[in-house]
């Protein structure tokens, strides 16, 4: 007689570390509300490292940028791209962002390319959801 399969087929889960967890933590950003704005219809959320690279404002940019701007346009990057991978479940985006004020930059200090993934799984209950981060923290 054939044993009866388990409803584990690889065991017993030793440790599940969720979305809403990661959120609750910092390890995940909730962007939802603004990705709506942009176009986006499930769940997105970026990397601390991603929010803290692109979208954090560095010390003396106030004035001069805003933290909703730069979000609107890792969005927007992120929304284009993702129009375009039609049946892929990630993508790499290019996004620029300017280290240096405009008002200190010098012709030779271009903005810097930062290549970050935009990611669609699952979420904590098997929904559709986005999480756009930098490879290293995949």
């Amino acid at each position: 007689m054939p044993e009866p399969q388990a409803a584990e087929p690889f065991g017993p889960v030793i440790f599940a570390y969720t979305r809403r967890q990661a959120i609750e933590d910092g390890v995940l950003v909730d962007v939802t509300e603004t990705a709506k704005e942009a176009g986006f219809r499930i769940p997105v959320a970026l990397s601390r490292t991603v929010w803290d690279r692109l979208v954090a404002l560095p010390d003396g940019y106030r004035g001069f940028q805003d933290e909703a701007g730069r979000l609107w346009d890792v969005l927007w990057m992120a929304h284009v791209h993702a129009r375009r991978a039609a049946g892929r479940d990630r993508i790499t985006m290019c996004v620029l962002v300017r280290d240096v004020r405009k008002d200190l930059r010098d012709s030779m200090n271009p903005p810097r390319k930062h290549f970050a993934i935009v990611a669609i799984g699952p979420g904590d209950e098997g929904e559709p959801v986005i999480t756009i981060m930098f490879p290293e923290d995949d």
